[in-house]
């Protein structure tokens, strides 16, 4: 009969897991603290096994470690009530088969033994504990227990310890380079250049120059040899952010060069080799742009080995709260400011409205808020939102339980909003907006955009 281990230091949960499992068939053995649990491992006697990480004597990370060493490990299914970011990315590179918080869904427990047992030949050679990274980076890092936002964490944990190439899709504002950078920092690399370039800053004679650098004479005014990003990035990470812009022409060298894992520089005939390890995003639909013509297919798949898909922040309300509490540590520290507390309808409309600009539009407000705010609460009238938006020419954004705008309309009011706020002024709009002057110009020109009195 199938055995399946549970190590749990909590009587009832062993109990209700052990008579759980019987029902479905497997026979149950139990443990109560780490030790107890990597012994009964170590024997062999389990092929599958449900483990805790609060765990007595013996951290249940520390049991995955020591696990991981052993010639053919059973599946590990982590059940713990710890449910933020670096304990999950940590057992997924500890080998983790799956990651469940509880109170444990009992249905899709039961998937993932089965599936567990089943791919039990194929267990998992994740080794290596993420380290903490910089303060400063876990202030801005992704923030969320939802499950949209647990399936990221997994996705990051299981990628960051090989030198796959992966493609981060999202709308615009939903952090996809905070993935990337989480991917570097999880990385046995994370000591190397994380190198990023915005493929929609850059004119189109630049862009080739700066990714792949030039040598003196390659055109008019390469009065030196210049290193480009592939190079910078020796053997870290290189960020290709909007990776959707790129020309055609352009496309095809940078597929050359994933598939080669070799480039030249401008005006060069020498090979340099690409020892980085390359992380695209897009807000765009590739596979629209491939139908179209506009975007190369074998690139497409080229990028795609891995898709991490991030969730709009409207799809993923239950964390809106940490967001908030998150992004507010953060700003209170660099305006020097004491907002501590958020008044009830505040957080009430922070919670209800859609967040086209996904979390870079709730931190600009956020911040604006706090930079009016007098006390130590932030109040409803701060808000730049919602019914509280002082500017009554804003356009106005369906409540979650009206009917949805696309989004090519939700964007057009949203920059339409932000030209409106800034007075027209391209410079503060493309700060609020964190997006390039050139991106600006073609989104007025793509919506018809025009200035109050032309």
């Amino acid at each position: 009969m199938t055995r399946v281990l549970v190590v749990d230091d909590d009587r009832s949960i062993r109990r209700t897991l052990e008579k759980f499992l019987q029902g479905e068939g497997y026979e149950v053995l139990t443990a109560q603290a780490g030790p107890e649990g990597l012994d009964a491992i170590r024997r062999g006697v389990a092929d599958a096994v449900l483990l805790d990480l609060g765990l007595p004597e013996m951290d249940g990370l520390e049991v995955l470690a020591q696990v991981q060493d052993l010639p053919s490990p059973p599946p590990i299914i982590v059940c713990t009530a710890r449910d933020d970011m670096q304990s999950t990315v940590r057992a997924v590179q500890l080998g983790a088969y799956d990651y469940l918080v509880k109170p444990l869904d009992v249905d899709r427990l039961r998937l993932l033994v089965r599936r567990a047992l089943d791919s039990r030949e194929a267990s998992r050679n994740l080794r290596q504990i993420v380290q903490e990274v910089s303060s400063g980076y876990q202030v801005g890092s992704i923030v969320g227990k939802s499950t949209a936002i647990r399936e990221i964490y997994k996705a990051i944990g299981a990628v960051s310890m090989s030198r796959t190439t992966v493609l981060v899709t999202g709308e615009s504002g939903t952090g996809k380079e905070l993935v990337a950078r989480a991917i570097h920092y999880a990385s046995p690399d994370r000591e190397r250049p994380f190198v990023a370039v915005n493929c929609t800053a850059l004119a189109r004679e630049l862009l080739e120059s700066e990714l792949f650098g030039h040598v003196r004479g390659a055109f008019t005014g390469a009065v030196a040899d210049k290193v480009g990003r592939f190079e910078l990035a020796a053997q870290g990470t290189l960020f290709l952010d909007e990776v959707a812009e790129i020309p055609l022409d352009l496309q095809a060298k940078l597929l050359r060069v994933l598939q080669e894992r070799v480039f030249e520089r401008v005006g060069d005939t020498r090979s340099l080799p690409l020892r980085a390890r390359v992380v695209a995003a897009t807000h765009r639909d590739l596979a629209a742009m491939v139908r179209e013509g506009t975007f190369r297919e074998d690139l497409y798949y080229r990028l795609r080995v891995m898709e991490i898909p991030i969730p709009p922040l409207r799809e993923r309300r239950e964390d809106i709260q940490l967001l908030v509490d998150a992004l507010l540590a953060k700003i209170n520290r660099e305006l020097h400011k004491g907002v501590r507390f958020v008044a009830q309808e505040a957080m009430r409309l922070l919670e209800t409205y859609p967040w086209p600009g996904n979390v870079r539009e709730l931190e600009n407000a956020l911040t604006r808020a706090v930079v009016l705010a007098k006390g130590d609460v932030l109040d409803l009238p701060l808000l730049p939102i919602g019914d509280s938006q002082a500017d009554p020419q804003a356009p106005q954004v369906p409540h979650a339980e009206e009917a949805v705008l696309p989004l090519r309309e939700v964007e057009k009011r949203h920059v339409e909003h932000v030209l409106r706020l800034t007075g027209w002024n391209k410079r503060r709009a493309c700060a609020l907006l964190d997006i390039s002057r050139p991106t600006l110009d073609r989104k007025i020109e793509e919506y018809q955009l025009k200035r109050p009195g032309e």
